[in-house]
């Protein structure tokens, strides 16, 4: 079945080029922003950044708090209201921290096994790594792991399901091959896995009960690093040059609109 691109509005491309307080989109900078999560328990975004922050925002980017972490690569960001706490994924080390929202407190750290089925997934180097983290209706933990390679390619482009964090090591129990390289964001809305390439610049919608990608969203330019939803229609990516950047998602199914 051929998939259907959704080219995004001219207003949208015309912003591509250059971000910042010219850009109608962008809602706030913050440094190297590489995730990003929408909480319904608090009506509040958090946003990491690879230097170690996170930060609360109000939805319409008003950064309400910030705290530095520690010397950890962060590049994913999940926000998990039933369990009062936020999940982020550390690259290199392969590593979730489980963070105290209210006051940032890190809970403690989970280190993600590397092997799947007897055979090792991941590769501990530094040209691949955890990237985007989301959580699904049945609490289920999806992360990728960004790669040029394909599965079965030793550390290859795919998701990694975890659905227990109870230990200090946390083991894959099922992966999603996507067939995408470098999906550097996971959001997960209305029964959907949404995943962002900043290579590709795409957004791609992938079928869980079809086991494949269903439908594509051309985006402009810009350094996709995190992608969350929100009511009302907002649509919100945390972009590596060191932005938030926020659209509209009312018409559903088709182009992004501001």
């Amino acid at each position: 079945m051929v998939l259907k691109i959704l080219p995004l509005l001219l207003a949208l491309m015309t912003s591509a080029c250059s971000r910042g307080k010219t850009d109608p989109h962008v809602i706030a900078d913050i440094p190297e922003a590489s995730g990003i999560c929408y909480s319904s328990g608090d009506n509040l975004l958090y946003v990491v950044g690879d230097e170690g922050n996170i930060y609360a925002l109000s939805p319409e980017g008003k950064i309400l708090r910030r705290k530095f972490l520690g010397k950890y690569d962060l590049e994913g960001i999940a926000c998990d209201p039933k369990q009062h706490r936020l999940l982020a994924a550390v690259e290199g080390k392969e590593e979730v921290l489980v963070i105290d929202p209210e006051r940032f407190k890190l809970l403690r750290t989970v280190k993600i096994k590397r092997d799947y089925k007897g055979k090792t997934l991941l590769k501990k180097d530094k040209k691949h790594g955890f990237e985007g983290i989301t959580i699904d209706d049945q609490g289920d933990l999806w992360i990728s792991n960004q790669s040029k390679h394909y599965y079965p390619h030793a550390d290859p482009s795919v998701i990694v399901r975890i659905d227990d964090l109870s230990h200090k090591k946390a083991k894959i129990s099922g992966i999603i091959d996507p067939r995408k390289r470098d999906i550097s964001g996971l959001a997960w809305q209305n029964g959907y896995l949404y995943m962002v390439s900043d290579t590709n610049d795409r957004l791609y919608r992938y079928n869980m009960s079809q086991k494949r990608i269903d439908r594509e969203i051309k985006l402009p330019k810009f350094a996709q690093e995190g992608v969350t939803f929100a009511p009302g229609g907002r649509l919100y990516f945390a972009d590596d040059n060191g932005h938030v950047l926020m659209f509209d998602h009312k018409r559903a199914g088709s182009a992004l609109q501001r």
